[in-house]
Formats: structure tokens, sequence, C-alpha cells
């Protein structure tokens, strides 16, 4: 890639260390040639020919505790890294220019090192806002007022942060019983439904839309309309329903289409057809909620939000610890119940930082719950 002002280089950092084969947290670490190699990954991805490959690597990630609890307590917690060697598909057209934050439930993931090494909680936040600015917080259990689901598992093992969706409305129109699993993912702009449930939901926001179809270059979406006003519309309502009646109300269901000087030309329904069964909820119905991702509960919780820092809000009670290391063979234990409050990692802007000082920006198109630990270019 020809961007390397962000680069990731271990020989600059006085903190890194290599992961060798040897380590708990190696995976390949059966083929190694031998123990004291440093740790091989690969990591292949959904979209079409894209993956990275390299060497995993121990790093310090600093975040400072926030909300009415905090007292500005400072935390250099380890982690792993994967240095990426070599990038392929995507990665070479501009995705995730500098890195990939990992928050999945792998063993290797950012959230799951610091809940195990008893630095805080295994839960995080996120919160796309608006505007265009976001923030995540490490071990934010969210609002005791916040409405939850759970989290399915797939063939008995829970792998991604998979809910079920009982229904999706149109307006006041819902549709026929759907029940359909979706996986909350912030690696993909936009949702993508099963072809017969995104069949049935565009017909019904067309209908309801009742104005002639247009068509845009070089936008992905099927339903897509003019405006001659240079204004937006007002469009229906498109809610989510879970189980036990929790609704999820999108409040950016659209993609604006834009001429050369910033005008409005028309929208689009930003929702893809998908061949799979499980659907992906993109970034773009995320906007305006406090997402949090309860790994210990095995939930998620949402609450309205505009995305600003936590501070005087609702968060855990907490008491400060200090990190050790990156959990080995023998620290693998159930995180300390005296976690930290939520530690900030920045507000989410779209200029593009990899480095995690205290507070840091990350581009809001990053991809965050693919990787199952947190990846850089080297």
């Amino acid at each position: 890639m020809d961007n390397d002002e962000n680069e990731y280089k271990p020989s600059l950092s006085t903190t890194s260390k290599s992961i060798t084969c040897s380590n708990q947290l190696c995976e390949s670490g059966p083929t190694c040639k031998s123990p004291k190699q440093p740790c091989p990954y690969t990591a292949n991805y959904a979209s079409t020919a894209t993956s990275s490959s390299g060497s995993l690597v121990e790093d310090i990630l600093h975040l400072v505790s926030d909300g009415v609890n905090a007292s500005n307590t400072y935390v250099r917690a380890p982690i792993a890294i994967g240095c990426g060697r070599q990038q392929t598909g995507g990665y070479l057209q501009g995705i995730a220019p500098d890195g990939v934050l990992g928050l999945g439930l792998g063993e290797v993931s950012v959230p799951s090192l610091l809940a195990k090494s008893g630095v805080m909680r295994n839960s995080f936040s996120l919160c796309f806002g608006e505007s265009g600015f976001g923030n995540i917080y490490f071990g934010d259990q969210g609002l005791s007022t916040q409405r939850t689901t759970p989290f399915l598992p797939i063939n008995g093992k829970y792998i991604a942060y998979i809910i079920g969706i009982e229904n999706f409305c149109i307006g006041t129109t819902c549709l026929d019983q759907t029940d359909v699993k979706a996986q909350f993912d912030t690696g993909t702009s936009f949702t993508l439904l099963p072809n017969g449930i995104y069949n049935a939901l565009v017909k019904e926001f067309d209908r309801q839309i009742n104005t002639t179809k247009s068509k845009f270059e070089g936008t992905p979406f099927e339903y897509c309309y003019s405006t001659s006003s240079g204004k937006l519309p007002e469009t229906p309502s498109v809610t989510i329903k879970f189980p036990d009646n929790n609704t999820f109300v999108i409040h950016d269901p659209l993609y604006v289409v834009h001429d050369n000087q910033g005008g409005i030309l028309g929208y689009c329904f930003a929702i893809e057809s998908s061949p799979n069964e499980i659907g992906l909820i993109g970034q773009n119905f995320m906007k305006g909620y406090r997402l949090v991702f309860d790994r210990d509960n095995l939930t998620l919780g949402w609450s309205r939000s505009k995305c600003q820092p936590l501070k005087g809000e609702e968060t855990p009670g907490s008491n400060a610890s200090s990190p050790i290391s990156l959990p080995t063979t023998e620290q693998q234990k159930p995180p300390n119940v005296n976690a930290v409050a939520p530690a900030f990692a920045g507000r989410t802007t779209n200029s593009s930082t990899n480095n995690m000082p205290y507070s840091s920006s990350l581009p809001i198109l990053l991809p965050l719950l693919l990787l199952v630990f947190h990846q850089l270019r080297c």
C-alpha cells in the first residue's frame, strides 16, 4: 500500500514484544517449525479475495477512565496485535487504511485480553454519532434503563455478535413473522438482509413512498428516488422488533445522493440483498445509539445517545487496577470483579490515526468487529 505514514513499526516501539509460537495465544503454534519463532497469522475476510497475513506482537494500549465514577485513571493495557506484512483485496483499495480493531469473541481480541488481565469488565460499548463522530468505551455495561436482547450461538458456539430478529416494520406496517438471525457488524457500512426478507421490506418501503424509482450511478442500492426540491422528504420509519417486544428504531435508513456541488439529488433505502441466511446489521442502522456488547451476560444493549463522553452518565462502579501482562497459560483466569471504570478509547472522527494514546481517533468506517485481534499494517 502507498499510504505508509501511519504504519506501526514494532522496532520503533519500546514496549513491543514478539509473541512466539509457544505462547498460549498462538493458534498456529502446532504448525510452527520452532516454538521460538514469531507466531504467524492469516486472516481471511468475506470480502472477495481480501486477507491479511503477518505475525503477532504484544504492545501497550493506552486508555483513560471516564464516566461519573471515574477519576481520570490511566490504564496501560497489553494487547495482541496482528502485524500485517501482506494485504490483499480490499486492503489494497483503501479500506481500513491503518488497521482493524479486533473486538470479536476470540481469545485474543482486545476486550478478551483486557478482561482476562483483570483490567476491566468483559464488556464494551460503541456509539456512531449522526454527525459523523463517535466513541468506544471498554468495560462499559451501559445504563440500567437500556433495552437488551441476547446473543445467539451458532452450532452451540458464540462466534459473533448474532441476535434474533422477530420482525421488521415500515411505519405502522409490520411484515409477516420473519424470525431471522443477524450479526451486528460495524465492519459492514450498510445493512444486508436475506433475499426473502429484503424483498418484502423494500417493497413495503416503496409502497409507502409512492414515488417512481430512480437510478444513480455508483450506488449499490436497488430502491432509490429523486427529489426536485433539493430536500429530503419525510419517509416512513424503519423498526426492528426483537423478542420480548423490544424495539430498535433505525434513525438513518437512507443513503443520500449528492451532486458535485453538495446539493441533494435523491436518496436510497440503504439496505442490500444477501444470499446468506444470516443478515448483517451495518453501521448505517447503528447511528444514534450507545450499543453495549456485554460479553459476560451475552447480551446486546442499546439506548438512545448523542455519542458524547460518558461523564455524568451512569456507569458501573469500579476501582482502579494496574494491568500485568498478556495472559499466559497460567493466567487464564476470570477477570477481577473490581474492574476500572469504562476506559475511553477516543472519539471516532473522519481523520485517521492508528496509534491509541490515552484517547485516539479512529475512522468511523473502521471495521471493528470482524477480527479476533487488533491488526495493524507493518
